[in-house]
């Protein structure tokens, strides 16, 4: 299955990658790192740069799944994907302590160089926003909001010592974390994670993601003495607030609010009611590859025919990987009472989009035998590509329902060709 969906994002991963790696040789060469095809010296030692990247996707799924005691559920799920190293964390609290037993955290964390900034964050964030005393059972917006902000602030203070006793200062993470209490629903992003709530179908409220070329990011990056291009804080960094990067915070004579990265969160507050779904926290892993509003449409169809909600996560994960994402993928689901529930008729569609496919499969890859070759997946997924399938999950498309194509595709596969007794026939093995 590793090939099967390797092989399904190759085009996409192969043309992100040659980006990516096209922005990191510029951006060095603007900071100093090259100079245009320079010879090296004898004594001169070319260094070697690690690739971000692997081979293959690494496709384990860590998963989570709760309930509060008012009626609140979540589900997380994770994954490392082509990334050489994992470094998303997360928060899911769906009862805070005494006093605020009907209180729920939850928050998701994307590191950057290395993952010991989004870890140490991940436990020590939401003591830090607590332990301000503006959050009790009077649920006074403002005093939230207040907290919030000063609980960030702190952290990154604190983070500061451990940075710089650890050697983590170029270290940083993003944050984007939700707080839901009987009457509202506070968000507070920093970087360019992002939150959503739906209602009724439709979103409602999304975060905004901090990018050095916003107009008011990209006015505090230039006063504090730096640059925004190829969209990157001086040419290398791409969010504008996230908590670490203290390489970036050095201005002197200015507060960290007004440092070049900014750890101060975009603190939002939604009252709550009876029409809120669900609410998604993910990391850009997820946003880069679907907009809000196909992401809101692809949950609330998969609500509908799927009771657990690690694997409607899952299916999310899967869908931004076959798009092409290159990046570590988490995604936290919390679903309210009002959530769509489970339908007969969509179940019943849905079995009959599964059956569609597998015909369709079929006939692609006998009409491809018939002209004396052999189909591989990717010329059946070609061939489906610009086929017209009705009733495919709104906001996922062809892409969603990979697997059940891929496993359709092996299936006719091994019944063309059925393995000898001795093992010697033509199935093919899977590596």
């Amino acid at each position: 299955m590793r090939t099967a969906r390797k092989g399904s994002v190759e085009m996409p991963a192969f043309f992100r990658q040659l980006v990516k790696e096209t922005e990191k040789r510029v951006s060095s060469f603007f900071k100093g790192g090259g100079h245009g095809g320079a010879e090296h010296t004898d004594g001169e030692r070319e260094e070697v740069i690690p690739s971000p990247y692997l081979d293959r996707p690494i496709l384990d799924k860590l998963t989570e799944e709760g309930c509060s005691c008012w009626g609140l559920t979540y589900a997380l799920c994770s994954m490392q994907g082509w990334r050489a190293n994992m470094e998303d964390y997360h928060n899911c609290v769906p009862q805070l302590g005494t006093g605020l037993a009907d209180w729920s955290f939850f928050a998701v964390f994307d590191g950057h160089a290395g993952n010991q900034v989004a870890q140490y964050v991940s436990q020590h964030l939401l003591d830090q926003v607590l332990a301000t005393g503006g959050i009790g059972p009077e649920d006074h917006p403002d005093r939230v909001r207040g907290s919030f902000t000063d609980g960030f602030l702190h952290t990154d203070k604190h983070l500061l010592t451990a940075a710089r006793r650890e050697g983590w200062e170029r270290g940083g993470t993003t944050v984007t974390s939700t707080l839901i209490s009987p009457r509202y629903i506070y968000f507070a992003n920093c970087g360019d994670s992002r939150a959503m709530l739906c209602q009724a179908g439709q979103v409602c409220f999304s975060t905004e993601d901090h990018k050095p070329y916003s107009p008011l990011e990209r006015e505090r990056i230039e006063s504090a003495g730096g640059s925004v291009s190829l969209q990157r804080i001086n040419g290398s960094l791409a969010v504008s607030r996230a908590l670490g990067d203290f390489n970036y915070k050095g201005t002197v004579n200015r507060p960290p609010t007004q440092q070049m990265v900014s750890p101060e969160p975009e603190v939002c507050v939604v009252e709550r009611s009876p029409g809120d779904e669900f609410l998604v926290l993910a990391c850009d892993g997820v946003w880069d590859m679907v907009s809000n509003e196909e992401l809101c449409a692809f949950i609330q169809s998969r609500l509908r025919v799927c009771t657990d909600l690690r694997d409607v996560c899952s299916q999310v994960i899967d869908l931004c990987l076959y798009k092409g994402s290159l990046d570590n993928i988490s995604i936290i689901l919390v679903c309210f009472p009002g959530a769509p529930q489970l339908s007969a008729e969509a179940i019943h569609q849905e079995a009959e989009l599964e059956d569609l496919l597998e015909s369709k499969v079929a006939e692609i890859y006998e009409e491809l035998s018939s002209q004396g070759e052999e189909p591989d997946l990717l010329s059946v997924l070609t061939v489906l590509a610009n086929t017209d399938v009705p009733g495919l999950p709104p906001g996922g498309g062809l892409q969603s329902k990979r697997n059940c194509i891929i496993s359709a595709y092996y299936e006719k596969k091994e019944a063309h060709n059925p393995t000898t007794p001795n093992g010697l026939g033509g199935s093919e093995k899977l590596v």
